[in-house]
């Protein structure tokens, strides 16, 4: 899950994640990060923790990192939660064959929609819910998707 700063959009979409595969008993590994180094070490937006603590999900423990080319080593899936996220991930995957694993967040819940999850660093708390929400829904359709057990 890769956002900007990796501190309101992708540490949202980690706890959320995190939280369903506790929920569904999965053994899957996920991790957030960000394009740009300026939030590195930094804890998640106030916000975000606190509309993930209210859906019962404890996101404080995270801390913003920047993502490697190491990552698109490591991981199945690479989301991009923005266009401008994307074209980062470009920058810094060139020519890597793992390139192939990058696709748009949001084209898990309508695919080939190409969609921006929307930043809520610009807005106030009341911002971040629908972000959540959004994200929520989308994680809910990669379980979906992806899940080998199929009782979801």
């Amino acid at each position: 899950m890769v956002c900007l700063g990796n501190i309101c959009r992708s540490p949202i979409a980690e706890g959320v994640m995190r939280h369903k595969i506790e929920q569904y008993q999965l053994s899957w590994n996920v991790d957030s990060a960000g394009t740009e180094s300026m939030h590195v070490g930094q804890a998640p937006h106030q916000y975000s923790q606190k509309v993930c603590k209210v859906k019962g999900i404890d996101i404080s423990t995270q801390k913003a990192r920047q993502i490697s080319l190491e990552d698109l080593e490591k991981y199945d899936k690479i989301y991009a939660m923005a266009d401008d996220v994307f074209d980062d991930i470009l920058r810094i995957g060139k020519d890597s064959p793992h390139m192939k694993k990058v696709d748009y967040f949001l084209n898990e819940l309508k695919s080939g929609s190409y969609g921006s999850v929307p930043d809520p660093w610009y807005g106030d708390e009341e911002a971040f819910l629908p972000v959540y929400e959004m994200i929520d829904e989308t994680c809910e359709a990669i379980v979906k998707k992806y899940n080998k057990k199929k009782h979801v």
